[in-house]
């Protein structure tokens, strides 16, 4: 089974900004999309953003102009960078990747990470 291991997440003031971090592990290969996801209780994981292969990326309309999607294929991973931080931003944060582990083509994700913003 495919490991994603995500880092970055914390706590922060309105105004403030974090950066997320996500690691394929090294089985992992052929990795097309990548994103991040996130959710708050009772409510649906919802995309944040993704990022293609070749770097053609997609923003909710919530978090445009001020979160950015990268990546790094040599290292397998996903990066986002969270400015203006918003309380509505609050939730657990989720990424996901489209890769090959095992002989197998799956959508994996990560264990989440928790981004608190206070007013």
């Amino acid at each position: 089974q495919a490991q994603l291991t995500e880092s970055g997440g914390g706590s922060v003031q309105a105004g403030g900004a974090l950066r997320l971090s996500c690691a394929a592990d090294g089985a992992m290969h052929s990795i097309d999309t990548m994103a991040w996801y996130r959710q708050t209780p009772g409510n649906q994981r919802e995309l944040v953003a993704s990022i293609t292969r070749a770097g053609s990326t997609s923003y909710a309309d919530s978090v445009k102009g001020r979160f950015a999607i990268t990546r790094d294929n040599a290292k397998k991973s996903v990066f986002l960078q969270m400015n203006s931080l918003r309380p509505e931003d609050t939730a657990v944060y989720f990424c996901n990747v489209d890769g090959i582990s095992g002989f197998r083509r799956g959508s994996y994700w990560g264990q989440g990470t928790r981004v608190t913003v206070s007013p």
